[in-house]
């Protein structure tokens, strides 16, 4: 994606906010609180050795080729070739794809704590009808929404990430402060300590999870030429907006941990449950449906900018002459038409898992970790990209750059990498803690799904034609930088742009 410079200048306190906004997500919590204090090891772990590398690691990308359209497919096209780009940008939509059901799940369980009697509320969101229309519904509300162009999703988008994220979010640490300071009884087993053990494999794979957590911050590296003196400022605001994200996470987990037992929290149902007994302790019952109105807004307004971003992304590279031009229609507001209507039927059939799984708990964890295997292969690209491209193209102008040498890039870079590598091998170990129905199911969704969901793109990228391209997309989309050297060996009376 091309930055341009209008000359406003993003302060270190803005830059930070914006980053904790894309990433901070409540759905996640129950998941980590099962852990107990030693959640809090997690989440720390897992910013050092990705959250913090990810948004340093893009920045440098982001930079080096802010004036070139692309985002995750220049980057990775420019050090493994075009092929591998395409694949990169690829998962990067199908994961957000995959991950419409999961998201929506919680919306759906969101909805059903709208009512007043809490055991009615469980058993409607255990409903796997009930789910499964409400997440459609909601989906294809969004979808059309994001038709009607950038506007209406950035007005959505924004406010309902107040409501529906921060504000719950601060909320539920300030609800599990006045629940101790008040004498409420901690649930959470204190014992466990910091450190977990780590000889429980199949413990882990919930905590793999929480790297999907910190996911999206590489979308922020486009605005790293946005930020005055971004050498020292940019990573500046990236460490601020990291140490505020773990602190929602930490805080937030240990909120819902201190109100439930670690024996009964459900993925899907213990936000609203945690929410739901602060409100019956303090006597404020009332409250509940109102929390769970905007946590439903907050759901929708989080669809809506994933559904206006990564489908974006590739109908860009796809208009470049990568995918067919049935892919590349869009409406009067230039919005990608058929692009959206294509990931909308593949979030339906996905949907349909209900029918198969044993629970929707199941189900949600399962969908969450082939999402996860998905971006993790296209993070272990990014990251392998920006080691490559110091020795690939050691001249080229780094207006960001981590480090003076390409000792820090093989710290930073390959912290990155070992840790999403450490993700994507557990991620594969069924959890301990959900009946995920027959090992051979959750084994063959996630081993075929990978195999197919990269397989994918290799195919198109194989049986592409010249009659793909759009001429203009193509001139706007500009040549690799390779292709511009050979360009102007050919041709000595041009040059290759100076960067």
């Amino acid at each position: 994606m091309a930055t341009s410079n209008t000359g406003f200048k993003l302060s270190v306190i803005t830059l930070a906010i914006m980053n904790v906004t894309a990433v901070v997500s409540l759905r996640g919590l129950p998941a980590e609180a099962v852990y107990g204090p030693s959640s809090a090891f997690y989440y720390l772990f897992a910013a050092i050795v990705f959250l913090i590398p990810t948004a340093l690691v893009a920045a440098e990308l982001a930079a080096m080729f802010a004036d070139k359209q692309g985002g995750v497919f220049r980057w990775v096209g420019e050090a493994f070739g075009p092929r591998t780009g395409f694949l990169a940008i690829w998962l990067q939509w199908i994961q957000s794809t995959i991950w419409y059901p999961t998201v929506l799940t919680f919306g759906a369980v969101a909805i059903a704590f709208i009512g007043i009697h809490p055991h009615q509320d469980m058993l409607l969101a255990s409903n796997k009808v009930f789910t499964l229309v409400v997440v459609l519904v909601i989906y294809w509300i969004a979808t059309f929404i994001a038709m009607k162009g950038l506007n209406w999703v950035g007005k959505i988008s924004k406010i309902g990430g107040l409501i529906g994220t921060i504000i719950p979010a601060g909320l539920l640490i300030l609800l599990g402060v006045i629940y101790l300071a008040s004498g409420g009884h901690n649930n959470m087993d204190m014992s466990v300590g910091f450190f977990p053990d780590l000889t429980k494999f199949d413990n882990l794979v919930l905590a793999s999870g929480i790297f999907l957590f910190y996911a999206g911050m590489e979308m922020m590296g486009i605005h790293v030429m946005e930020v005055k003196n971004p050498g020292r400022n940019y990573p500046k605001a990236i460490f601020i907006g990291s140490l505020i994200t773990v602190c929602i996470f930490v805080l937030g987990t240990f909120s819902l941990g201190f109100i439930i037992p670690a024996k009964e929290i459900n993925l899907t149902q213990s936000l609203l449950i945690g929410f739901d007994n602060y409100f019956q302790y303090l006597r404020m019952s009332w409250a509940s449906p109102i929390i769970a109105v905007a946590l439903m807004f907050g759901v929708l307004a989080g669809v809506l900018t994933w559904v206006a971003g990564p489908s974006k992304g590739i109908y860009t590279v796809g208009k470049a002459g990568y995918l067919p031009p049935f892919f590349q229609k869009s409406n009067k507001a230039g919005v990608q038409r058929n692009i959206l209507i294509i990931q909308g039927v593949i979030v339906t059939v996905l949907s349909l898992l209900f029918v198969v799984m044993p629970s929707v708990q199941s189900f949600y964890q399962i969908l969450s970790q082939l999402t996860v295997l998905l971006y993790l292969i296209m993070y272990l690209l990014m990251f392998a990209s920006a080691i490559v491209l110091r020795y690939k193209m050691p001249k080229l102008q780094r207006p960001f750059r981590i480090g003076k040498g390409n000792f820090l890039i093989w710290i930073i870079a390959g912290l990155g990498f070992l840790g999403s590598l450490l993700a994507f091998v557990l991620s594969f170990i069924p959890p301990g803690q959900i009946a995920t129905g027959s090992p051979a199911v959750w084994f063959s969704v996630l081993i075929i799904g990978c195999v197919i969901m990269v397989t994918i793109p290799y195919i198109i990228y194989a049986l592409r034609k010249p009659s793909w391209q759009d001429p203009q997309a193509v001139k706007e989309f500009q040549p690799f930088y390779r292709d511009q050297v050979a360009s102007t060996a050919e041709n000595p009376q041009q040059s290759p742009k100076k960067r």
